[in-house]
């Protein structure tokens, strides 16, 4: 299993827009990911689970991928979370 921490800078936090993207780059992977925000844990390829969370600036998440293509999948989710000036 592999899992990063990111710290939330954008000023709306993971809010529909990005949330959305998340959850499509992690679709296109095999692994199970998941989101880890408060004790609580969510499959980031369901966006009604990463919209439940209600991450917000300031927010300290970790995101875990297992499976196959972890590697892969926590690189792209990465570069996502970047991209979007998320993290």
């Amino acid at each position: 299993m592999a899992s990063k921490e990111f710290h939330i800078v954008a000023e709306t936090g993971i809010h529909a827009r990005p949330a959305t993207l998340l959850v499509q780059t992690a679709s296109k992977f095999a692994s199970d990911i998941t989101l880890d925000y408060k004790g609580k844990s969510v499959n980031l390829k369901s966006i009604m689970g990463v919209m439940s969370l209600g991450v917000g600036q300031g927010a300290d998440v970790t995101i875990s991928a297992e499976g196959a293509d972890e590697a892969e999948a926590l690189a792209a989710i990465e570069e996502t979370m970047t991209k979007e000036g998320l993290a």
